[in-house]
């Protein structure tokens, strides 16, 4: 790709080496929620139990990016330093679940670990933005894609090494610790630099008050109430719906959810270059109608013809996560330019808040619902997000985002 006048050569460069930094450095993430069969035997863990792992990191991680911002850490230290310490730190974190052997010590550890990692993801994001004028819903679209295909690795590794969850644990600290020396090593910020932009609370009416960045918002929102609850509970619907049609799942689902999530990255990829060419309004409706009809349908789907439903599991994993980077795009595009930062910020806090939520939910509505159903509680947000984004393409605002292609 040759270089526009706005935005400098050598940035798909960096944006490549940036991306497999944080696909890396993310690896840590899922590393315990990946390994959650074994994990399950091993501690007699319950739902709660097994639930509070994957919850630990997402609250570790709003708590994380919280604190970065309030004590203007984006500001104080390089965004290459803060990637590679705050990789160090979630892998010798990570590394300590081989040292305990029940569910409390564990949660603490893997809350430990999404504070670190609030340290890799928001900073990349940011000195990305540093490369990009233009093109920036595909640069964030790839972005988001190798954090999906970093969350998927240690479904990965879990498949191809069977019942060791310690290789997992180490693998992905590993990779987490190579991650953040890519970052530190080969990756300096670009010549368009971000003004000063911390998470002010006092802002926050401000941000919220312009229709068009709460509506983008509010979409963001919907998203996030499926994607992470469909991540993190996916492998062990994979593992019951696999052992109904008669095969062991002790390897097959590990990779059938790493294929599901991985698919993903090539989902945000492509959601990026949609939105960026035929419309971000557009796109993310096509992604949500997608992925929440896939949510309905994919338990159902279970009792039936095992190569229909893992179509339909591929299908959902490409599109529930297609419009991630859309929405903080239009974010960047639709609110004040001083205050970009609070309103990026907020958006990230609610909706990693708020996954935690149907998370939680799942287990719980599977003694009730069973896995048939499930999932379709994740519903409801994609189509939150639907209506939102009918309304945005209806406002003026709407012609500022993706240069007037709404």
């Amino acid at each position: 790709m040759t270089a526009t006048p706005s935005d400098p050569p050598g940035r798909w460069a960096a944006l490549g080496v940036l991306a497999l930094a944080t696909l890396l450095s993310m690896t840590t993430w899922f590393s315990a929620s990946a390994v959650l069969p074994q994990l399950r035997h091993l501690w007699h863990l319950g739902d709660a139990g097994a639930a509070a792992l994957t919850l630990a990191v997402q609250l570790g991680f709003v708590t994380g990016a919280l604190v970065a911002a309030a004590t203007n850490a984006a500001d104080l230290v390089a965004a290459r330093t803060l990637i590679q310490m705050a990789a160090y730190g979630a892998a010798a974190v990570n590394l300590g679940l081989l040292l305990v052997n029940s569910a409390l010590p564990a949660v603490a550890l893997r809350f430990v670990t999404g504070v670190f990692l609030a340290g890799v993801y928001p900073p990349a994001l940011r000195q990305m933005g540093t490369w990009f004028r233009q093109a920036r819903g595909t640069a964030l679209g790839v972005m988001v894609g190798a954090l999906t295909l970093g969350s998927a690795l240690p479904h990965l590794v879990n498949g191809l090494g069977g019942t060791n969850w310690r290789a997992v644990i180490v693998s992905t600290s590993v990779l987490t610790a190579t991650g953040g020396l890519l970052a530190g090593r080969l990756v300096h910020d670009g010549p368009f630099p971000f003004p000063r932009a911390v998470f002010d609370p006092r802002q926050v009416g401000k941000v919220l008050a312009s229709p068009g960045v709460r509506l983008a918002t509010i979409g963001y929102f919907g998203h996030m109430w499926e994607l992470y609850a469909m991540w993190a509970w996916f492998v062990v619907f994979a593992s019951s719906t696999i052992a109904a049609h008669g095969y062991r799942p002790t390897s097959s689902a590990p990779l059938l959810t790493f294929a599901v999530i991985g698919v993903g990255a090539v989902g945000s990829w492509l959601g990026g270059v949609v939105g960026d060419s035929w419309g971000r309004t557009r796109s993310t409706i096509l992604a949500m109608g997608v992925s929440g009809t896939c949510a309905v349908v994919i338990g159902p789907l279970r009792t039936g013809p095992l190569w229909l439903f893992v179509v339909v599991a591929l299908l959902w994993g490409l599109t529930v996560v297609a419009d991630s980077a859309q929405f903080s795009t239009m974010v960047t595009e639709l609110s004040d330019q001083r205050y970009v930062g609070t309103a990026l910020t907020l958006q990230l806090a609610v909706g990693f808040t708020l996954t935690t939520v149907t998370i939680a939910l799942v287990p719980a509505a599977q003694h009730l619902l069973g896995w048939g159903w499930v999932f379709a509680i994740l519903a409801p947000g994609p189509l939150l997000g639907i209506v939102a984004m009918l309304r945005l393409r209806r406002l003026p605002q709407a012609l500022l985002i993706a240069g007037g292609r709404r």
